[in-house]
């Protein structure tokens, strides 16, 4: 069978694929409660980033962290309104995608998530998002104190998932976490903007996953469903 057709799984990231792009008022927020500048700011955020994802700092030390990185230091309501706002940074969602998951999720076709994460962060979205509860897996960074593109988060995630790497189709927007996903031998496809990811899936012969859990359109318009009245 061509590969397109053996795929069992699709796994995604997180972060700018079910995710938008990061509030632009979180970032306000961020800057209010520190008293940082945009660029003293995002040296401290990412500086401390994978550290954060991969379990070596919880949410508390991590802020601590970036605080410390820019010469101020924070009090604890400080730090509980930075993980607040980290939260709402990642919480615009990605409609287009959140609504194919879930309607591979009706077609029944497995579906799991591999996302860097801190701690309060994904704990944040856990409690925000109800309908992450969807999907068969989730594989948080953190908990396994280990982050893409390391090998061995994919092929956990992939047990995790009780499917072999070669069926599960794997999408983020990084191309370092694309290309190991590739090594350990799953389907990968890098996100940048849904339509450049709907050419690239019908490209590759995933069509029937685009189109899965799509109704079927009515044959006959003369037998389709008389519309509910609106109610008055």
């Amino acid at each position: 069978m061509p590969a397109a057709n053996q795929i069992d799984a699709v796994l995604f990231d997180y972060g700018l694929v079910l995710s938008g792009p990061p509030d632009p008022a979180a970032w306000a927020a961020m800057r209010a409660v520190t008293g940082l500048d945009e660029a003293g700011l995002h040296a401290g955020y990412w500086a401390y980033r994978h550290d954060y994802d991969r379990g070596a700092l919880t949410g508390p030390a991590y802020w601590h962290a970036v605080a410390a990185h820019a010469g101020v230091t924070l009090d604890a309501a400080q730090v509980a309104a930075l993980l607040d706002a980290d939260t709402d940074l990642w919480t615009q969602l990605n409609l287009p995608m959140v609504e194919w998951a879930a309607r591979l999720q009706r077609a029944g076709i497995r579906t799991g998530i591999l996302s860097n994460i801190g701690d309060s962060i994904a704990e944040g979205i856990v409690a925000r998002l109800p309908w992450l509860s969807g999907f068969d897996h989730c594989t948080w960074s953190h908990a396994l104190r280990m982050a893409k593109p390391e090998a061995a988060i994919y092929l956990k995630t992939a047990e995790a998932l009780n499917t072999p790497p070669a069926q599960i189709l794997f999408l983020d927007d990084r191309e370092d976490n694309i290309a190991a996903a590739a090594a350990i031998g799953m389907q990968a496809i890098r996100y940048t903007t849904h339509a450049d990811f709907e050419r690239e899936m019908r490209a590759r012969g995933f069509a029937w996953l685009l189109d899965a859990g799509t109704p079927e359109p009515t044959s006959n318009p003369a037998h389709a469903a008389e519309p509910e009245p609106v109610p008055r």
